[in-house]
C-alpha cells in the first residue's frame, strides 16, 4: 500500500469513527429528560415521607372544571377533586398541592413517567386502568349527559339516529358515542381534544349534539350563559362510573395514607359537604365505606 493510500485509509477510518461517536451522542440526546422538579416517588415505599419532606404533592389534571382546574380569577387550584385531595393532603401534613396540566389521555402515562404523584381528574376506575395504576377508594360516582342546542329538534336519544355527535378524546363517553355509531343509533362521531371545543362545536352547529360528563355539562352551562345549549332530558345515563385518584403501583404507602384520610372524611361528613358544595346529587355520593372499595369494581 502506497503512502497516499495509507493516508486515505487512515482519514477514512477517522471520519467513520467520528460518525459513530456522533450517532451515539444523538441517541443519548433523544432520551426523555428527567424532570427533577416533579414528583418525588421512587417506588421504594417511602413516597409519602419524601412528599412530606418536599412539602408539595404534585397532581395531574387536564385542567377540567369543575373537577380539578386552575381558577383564572384566583389563580388557585380549584374544583371538587381539588378540594378532596387538598383536604387529604392537609390531614397528611402536606402543606401544598400543585396541579400539573396534562391532556386527559396522557395522565396515566405521566403518572408512570414519574412527573406527577397522583392523577386527580374525575377519572373513572375501570378494569383496564387498574392494569396501569393503583386507584384509591371511590370518591363519588357520576354519569354522562347529552348536550344539544336549545332550539334543537332532538327531544330524546331516539332522535340522534341521523345526527352527528361529538365526544372528547380519552374520555369514557367517547366509547359510548362510538358504540352508538356502530349500532346505527347515530350517523357519525367527531372527536375533540377538550371540553371547551366539544361544547363550542355544538353551540356553533358543527355537530348536532355531544356526549359528555353530566357534572361538567351542568357546571359549564351554569357558568357560561352565552352558550345556547341545554342538557337532553329525559335521558338515562349508560356509562355511570366510579371516580377515584390514581397512584403508581410502587407507591402503596401513599395510597394507604390517602385512603385512610379519605375514609375519615367519609365518616365525619367532610366528603359529603364538599360534594354538596359542587351540586352533586345524593345518588352520586358514596357514603358507605363498604361500597367505596375499589375491588368492588369489575
Amino acid at each position: 500500500m502506497t503512502n497516499s493510500c495509507k493516508k486515505l485509509f487512515i482519514l477514512t477510518m477517522l471520519v467513520l469513527s467520528s460518525l459513530f461517536l456522533l450517532a451515539g451522542c444523538g441517541s443519548d440526546e433523544e432520551k426523555p429528560a428527567t424532570d427533577s422538579s416533579a414528583a418525588s416517588s421512587s417506588g421504594d415505599g417511602n413516597t409519602l415521607a419524601k412528599i412530606r419532606e418536599k412539602g408539595v404533592l404534585v397532581v395531574g389534571s387536564s385542567n377540567d372544571a369543575p373537577f380539578a382546574y386552575m381558577d383564572t380569577k384566583t389563580n388557585k387550584f380549584s374544583g371538587v377533586d381539588s378540594e378532596i385531595i387538598t383536604e387529604i393532603a392537609k390531614r397528611l401534613d402536606i402543606p401544598k398541592v400543585e396541579m400539573k396540566q396534562v391532556p386527559f389521555e396522557n395522565l396515566l402515562v405521566e403518572l408512570g413517567n414519574g412527573s406527577i404523584d397522583m392523577v386527580t381528574d374525575a377519572m373513572y376506575i375501570k378494569p383496564e386502568r387498574l392494569q396501569k395504576a393503583l386507584f384509591t377508594n371511590i370518591w363519588y360516582s357520576e354519569g354522562e349527559a347529552v348536550v344539544v342546542k336549545k332550539d334543537s329538534d332532538i327531544k330524546s336519544k331516539a332522535d340522534l339516529k341521523d345526527k352527528v355527535i361529538g365526544g372528547q378524546k380519552g374520555m369514557t363517553f367517547l366509547d359510548v358515542a362510538n358504540k352508538w355509531k356502530d349500532a346505527g343509533e347515530v350517523k357519525d362521531v367527531k372527536v375533540f381534544n377538550s371540553q371547551a371545543e366539544l361544547m363550542m362545536a355544538v353551540n356553533t352547529g358543527k355537530i348536532d349534539a355531544c356526549i359528555t360528563d353530566g357534572i361538567v355539562a351542568g357546571y359549564t352551562l351554569k357558568q357560561n350563559s352565552s352558550l345556547d345549549l341545554r342538557i337532553l332530558s329525559p335521558y338515562t345515563p349508560e356509562a355511570s362510573g366510579q371516580i377515584g385518584a390514581a397512584v403508581r403501583f410502587g407507591d402503596k404507602d401513599l395510597l394507604d395514607a390517602v385512603n385512610g384520610e379519605l375514609e375519615k372524611m367519609r365518616s365525619d361528613g367532610t366528603l359529603k359537604s364538599i360534594l354538596e358544595k359542587y351540586g352533586l346529587p345524593e345518588d352520586y355520593m358514596i357514603l358507605s365505606a363498604d361500597k367505596a372499595k375499589t375491588q368492588n369494581i369489575k
